[in-house]
This record gives structure tokens, sequence and C-alpha cells, in this order.
């Protein structure tokens, strides 16, 4: 066991459970990481939720911490959505790659190109979808022209940062940390892009409500 291990036990303790329940505990991570970047994202594009005194109890709890109701059905996405696909498809790519028998920098690379070009597009229409269906969309058209608006800039961002990371995990970091540090680039993207599609609202809403409000352009 590293000295890392040795040094950390509450890491060493969830190294155990990803091993021993990998699904149970990647379920728990992403919706611990969906609710913390939904929450993280409002503070940093300045939308904090903002209940009334009428609201309930709950709206009023999760607000103190700049969360709100879609910041808990973000948090069941992840648990139920995006970590059990990710565990199907993670299983799905290492199957494949072993068939293949390579060893070296070119198993590193079609490791990276399998990512790229199968892991990151399923997630992606994943991710959009569930997003589009938590902000209120009820048709299956409503949710086709949101994956389709952001479809290709978020699979650009994942192509941009994937190889690089992958390389960074490969040459730097221990395996048996691996998934937290994919989680941790994957939080870091994901909170950056959600602060940008809630500060976008944000124009949108004060451009609406005074188009002379020159915070309505500042996007």
């Amino acid at each position: 066991m590293s000295a890392v291990n040795k040094r950390n036990p509450l890491l060493d303790a969830y190294l155990r459970n990803l091993v021993a329940n990998p699904l149970w505990t990647k379920a728990a991570t992403a919706a611990t990481l969906q609710f913390s970047q939904d929450a993280l994202a409002s503070a940093i594009a300045g939308a904090r939720p903002r209940p009334g005194k009428a609201a309930p109890l709950h709206e009023k709890a999760l607000a103190k911490v700049s969360a709100d109701m879609v910041s808990v059905k973000m948090a069941v996405a992840g648990a139920l959505v995006f970590a059990p696909l990710n565990h199907a498809l993670g299983i799905f790519l290492a199957r494949l790659l072993a068939t293949r028998g390579k060893t070296g920098t070119r198993a590193k690379v079609e490791g990276i190109l399998a990512n790229n070009l199968i892991a990151a597009p399923i997630n992606t229409v994943a991710y959009l979808a569930s997003i589009a269906i938590i902000n209120g969309a009820r048709s299956v058209d409503g949710v086709l022209a949101l994956v389709q608006r952001g479809f290709f800039g978020m699979l650009k961002m994942t192509w941009m940062i994937s190889p690089v990371a992958m390389v960074i995990a490969q040459k730097a970091i221990p395996p048996e940390l691996w998934p937290l540090f994919f989680n941790f680039v994957g939080f870091v993207i994901g909170t950056y892009m959600s602060a940008r599609v809630k500060k976008a609202r944000l124009a949108a809403a004060r451009a609406k409500k005074d188009p002379k409000d020159p915070k309505a352009f500042d996007v």
C-alpha cells in the first residue's frame, strides 16, 4: 500500500469501497459532485437562489449553500444516470481494448481514442438530455433541440481536455488515484460549463426585463 494511502485513511477507505462496491461508490460520488457542481456554478455565475419568505423550508435550507431543487435533481441524475453509464462504458472499453492485446504507447493512444470517440459522445448526449429534462423539457423535440445546440461545443471541450488529462494520469498519477483525478477534472469542466449556462440565462432574463441594463450583455 502506498504512503499516500497510509497518510489518508479516508482516501484508503474510499479506494477500498471503489474496488469492493464500484457502482455504489461511483453513484454516491457522482451525486455529491453533481450537487456541489451545480451549487458552485450558481455562486460563480451570480445566480444564487433567493427563495421568498413563503418558500418551503427545504428551499431556504438549500439556498444557504447556493443550491436549489435543480441541484438535487442533478444529484439524482448523477447517481442514477451518469455513474451507471460511465461504469458500463468503462467496462466495455476495457474489454474492447483487452481483446486487441496492445501494450505500451500504442495501447495508451488507443485508450485515448476510444474514450474520445466512443465514451465522450455518449456521455455528452446523456448529460445534455438530462439537463434538458431537469430544466423543463417535456417533449422529445425539446430534449433533442438542447442536445443539438450543446453537443459539439461540449464535445469539443472534452476532446481538448481529455487527452491532456489522460497523458497526465498515465505519466504522473498512481493508477489507484485515477478515479479521483478524473472526477476532479470532470468537476472543473462541469462547473465551468454550468456557470456559463447560468450566467447566460441570467443575462437573458436581465435583457428581457431591462434591455438597457449593461449587465444583460456581461456573459
